[in-house]
């Protein structure tokens, strides 16, 4: 079986709270699609249970949002099973899923400012979108 690796990109620019925010939407978009990447329940020494938050790394890596329209155009190539998570600018401007997935249908998310993208799946992919970026600080 392939490795699996995990990244999250994000634009640094934004205020502190709204880059939190973004990071937490691609983190939740990822365990949503794949919750083998977490969703395991351990049991601590005095028997309460908890879920666990991630069974790997996720780095957060940052890229100007030139780089992160790039990647997503390189992510559209994915292999099987990798999976890849925008969160376009519009995106922080509407609070109703519903509104929000009708106004995601009418647009070309290749000509959308992007304020962050997750992307999960083989490790040499992952590495070959995100290899060259440096982590969030």
């Amino acid at each position: 079986m392939q490795a699996l690796r995990i990244a999250i990109v994000i634009d640094p620019d934004q205020p502190l709270g709204l880059l939190a925010n973004t990071v937490a939407v691609l983190a939740a978009g990822l365990g949503a699609a794949a919750p083998a990447l977490g969703g395991r329940t351990l049991v601590d020494s005095t028997g309460r249970a908890f879920m666990n938050s991630a069974d790997r790394p996720i780095p957060v890596l940052q890229a100007s949002a030139e780089t992160l329209s790039g990647l997503l155009g390189k992510s559209a190539g994915r292999p099987q099973g990798a999976l890849v998570v925008p969160f376009p600018q519009l995106a922080r401007t509407i609070h109703d899923f519903a509104t929000y997935a009708d106004v995601f249908a009418g647009r070309d998310l290749g000509s959308e400012p992007l304020l962050g993208i997750g992307v999960a799946g083989p490790d040499k992919w992952v590495r070959s979108l995100t290899g060259a970026l440096k982590l969030l600080r």
